[in-house]
């Protein structure tokens, strides 16, 4: 019983945790989703996917930036793209120390095949945000808390007060 409490905590001292539960979840049945078509895809390829597809190509830093993620979760994704041969890497045409991914024609295939499921996972995650009465937008509202102040700086402030004897 204690389990269930901790992952329903109304308080959000488990924030974090259940943040990660929720997109495990999406995650799985979006891959489920993908396996019924008979697709070995990866849901984290999406992001980098979508921007070659909406930009052509890019670099690692361009797509870290665009998706708000790290250069090494990009790298990390384009290393497993590339090994499937959905995506390939060149020298970008104006700085040579710079590289460039792009899709490949086994890649545009693969995007074409999986735009209707895309678009129906867009339905469905309107639905969703509508079910939730905003969720995007409190989401939104806790994104820019911390970039007001991280959590380290929160925790910081609050074991400052409580350890100072004058209060």
């Amino acid at each position: 019983m204690a389990k269930v409490k901790y992952l329903n905590d109304a308080y959000g001292a488990n924030l974090g945790a259940r943040l990660r539960r929720l997109s495990e979840a999406i995650d799985r049945d979006a891959s489920r989703t993908y396996g019924l078509m008979g697709i070995d895809f990866e849901q984290r390829w999406f992001g980098l996917l979508d921007q070659l597809i909406i930009n052509g190509p890019m670099s690692v830093q361009e797509i870290a930036e665009a998706l708000g993620i790290t250069h090494v979760s990009v790298s990390q994704s384009r290393q497993s793209l590339e090994k499937s041969g959905y995506v390939a890497s060149r020298a970008d045409k104006n700085d040579g120390r710079r590289k460039e991914i792009y899709l490949t024609r086994k890649g545009r295939k693969l995007t074409q095949i999986l735009h209707p499921l895309w678009q129906a996972l867009v339905m469905v995650a309107i639905e969703l945000n509508e079910e939730a009465d905003d969720l995007v937008a409190s989401i939104d509202k806790v994104e820019s808390a911390l970039q007001r102040q991280s959590i380290h700086d929160r925790v910081q402030e609050i074991m400052s007060r409580t350890s100072d004897p004058s209060q």
